[in-house]
């Protein structure tokens, strides 16, 4: 992987990467469900998502990033607005997710389903 890390396309795609929580692949190691990465019709690279498994928690590390703060150390309307982005996100698509973030809020479940139910109203 010695001359991808070189390539200038994947040194502007490292804040996505590490955003998405994805890996850089070396061309000679890509698998089935890889999206490569061409310049000039050569594969320079290749980007392996992360499994679902763990989404919720990078979910919600890229919300204390954007808001600058873990979610339990914001203010009542931060919270809603890190609800707000987190459903956009499709966080709520996924099993436990509520319990979970009432948890990483320091927050009863019936507080997210409200911030929740204020948003779908």
């Amino acid at each position: 992987m010695k001359a991808t890390q070189r390539d200038p396309l994947l040194a502007t795609l490292d804040p996505l990467i590490a955003a998405i929580g994805a890996t850089v692949i070396d061309p000679d190691h890509i698998r089935p469900g890889d999206v490569t990465l061409e310049v000039d019709g050569i594969i320079v690279a290749a980007i392996r998502l992360p499994a679902l498994h763990g989404a919720l928690e990078r979910m919600i590390e890229a919300v204390e990033r954007e808001l600058g703060a873990k979610l339990s150390d914001l203010s009542r309307t931060l919270k809603q607005r890190a609800i707000r982005i987190l459903d956009e996100r499709g966080a709520f698509t996924l099993r436990r997710a509520v319990e979970d973030v009432a948890d990483a809020m320091g927050v009863s479940r019936i507080t997210v389903y409200n911030y929740l139910n204020s948003l779908h109203r």
